[in-house]
């Protein structure tokens, strides 16, 4: 009788109020595993779908890249054709400098500039090719940081020929068998590289500076074996010293041996180690040298930027026998040597300051000629051709014995 009265309550309040009572809801079963699955299904799909939308649109703009990339490599051979005419260098560093900062300029991401400069320097090494084959000459061997140097500024379009010396490059320069040149001049923790400063002295007038790139030198410690079996690491002196901190933190019992350059470090342990594991032993040995080394050689890096300071900087020069035109932006090297008289060195420097010509660099090395009397090496800010330049210069000369422009090129801005 209970539930029959409950029951007619309910009804005559559904009434009064105007509300039919809440029906009551049936249980519901257990929901099994993967009863979901049908939503995550439909949001899959529609990923999918989404990425196939991207996709498309990537593919059709690929396709006009690569027809806009053709349609300037159409005018390139144009160009070439009336540079080989007129007997115009292939390479010109102030229209480099040009490109450049038009493309940055336009740049308003999201890509980084370094990006679109890496892509740009490689459209041009591409046209190089087309006007003419290039072949760039670089302190060896293959894989030194000169011959990454010369990959990041020239690209891989063109053909380059390792050299076993600095004063083979500017020599090979100098007789025309490569067309350009690329050696260092001055690193950010060493200083000064004294045979290019002497090899620019020997051949000045002959041969000239006709860019500057500065390049991030990263030291890999490189091997293929096992990081707790590494006893020997090879390298070039400078290179151990650059890495002294982090060699004793991590390798403080491992023999340090040094080797010509960082490239033969690498193909010296990677001798030793198959040796090694020819006889039964355990390989051990390892080498410091770039990841482009690595690369060439076939030995994996094992720890990346190992170098105590990691902003270790190389400013290259890139020489030629033609003289660079002005870019707007420009450095000018220049050597020269003191009359031997009270203040002669003050009097040079004062010649560019009366014109207003801002001093970047200044070096010194013994002249060779004499004991005690030195060659001075500064970098002024301008080009050859510009007027505050030319007096500066020739009023310089006044209190020289002798005096050699080295070279007016584009002034680099950027890391590659």
């Amino acid at each position: 009788m209970a539930k029959k009265t409950t029951k007619k309550t309910t009804k005559k309040t559904a009434k009064k109020t105007g509300k039919k009572p809440a029906k009551k809801t049936p249980s519901k079963k257990p929901t099994q595993a993967g009863s979901g699955s049908g939503s995550g299904a439909s949001e899959s799909a529609q990923a999918s779908k989404d990425l196939a939308g991207f996709r498309t649109k990537i593919d059709r703009l690929d396709r006009k890249l690569v027809d806009l990339l053709n349609e300037r490599a159409k005018l390139v051979v144009g160009v070439g054709e009336l540079k080989r005419g007129s007997d115009t260098p292939i390479y010109a560093p102030h229209r480099e400098a040009q490109v450049l900062a038009k493309a940055l300029g336009r740049n308003d991401g999201p890509l980084p500039d370094r990006t679109i400069e890496g892509v740009y320097r490689e459209l041009m090494s591409g046209s190089f090719a087309l006007e003419r084959p290039l072949r760039i000459g670089y302190l060896g061997p293959a894989g030194s940081y000169s011959h990454q140097a010369s990959v990041k500024q020239f690209g891989s379009s063109v053909d380059y020929e390792d050299l076993q010396l600095i004063e083979g490059v500017f020599t090979e320069v100098r007789r025309g068998h490569v067309n350009y040149g690329l050696v260092p001049i001055e690193n950010s923790i060493g200083g000064g590289i004294t045979e290019t400063l002497d090899a620019l002295a020997v051949n000045a007038g002959h041969v000239h500076v006709y860019a500057e790139a500065q390049i991030a030198i990263c030291h890999m410690l490189l091997t293929d074996c096992a990081p707790h079996d590494v006893r020997r690491i090879h390298s070039k002196p400078e290179v151990f010293a650059q890495c002294r901190n982090w060699l004793t933190t991590q390798y403080p019992n491992a023999a340090l041996i040094p080797d010509a350059s960082t490239s033969q470090s690498v193909k010296t342990a990677i001798k030793e180690n198959q040796l090694a594991a020819e006889i039964g032993a355990v390989p051990g040995s390892a080498a410091i040298a770039s990841e482009l080394a690595g690369e060439l050689y076939g030995l994996p890096v094992l720890f990346r930027n190992i170098a105590d300071n990691p902003d270790n900087i190389t400013r290259f020069y890139i020489i030629s026998k033609e003289k660079a035109l002005a870019s707007g932006d420009d450095k000018t090297s220049i050597m020269f040597a003191t009359e031997d008289k009270s203040g002669a060195l003050v009097e040079v420097l004062q010649a560019f300051q009366n014109e207003g010509v801002n001093l970047s660099h200044i070096d010194k090395r013994p002249s060779g000629r004499e004991n005690w009397s030195y060659a001075f090496y500064i970098d002024a800010l301008g080009h050859r051709d510009d007027s505050a330049m030319k007096r500066a210069i020739k009023n310089a000369k006044t209190h020289c014995k002798e005096l050699h422009v080295l070279g007016s090129y584009p002034r680099s801005k950027r890391i590659l």
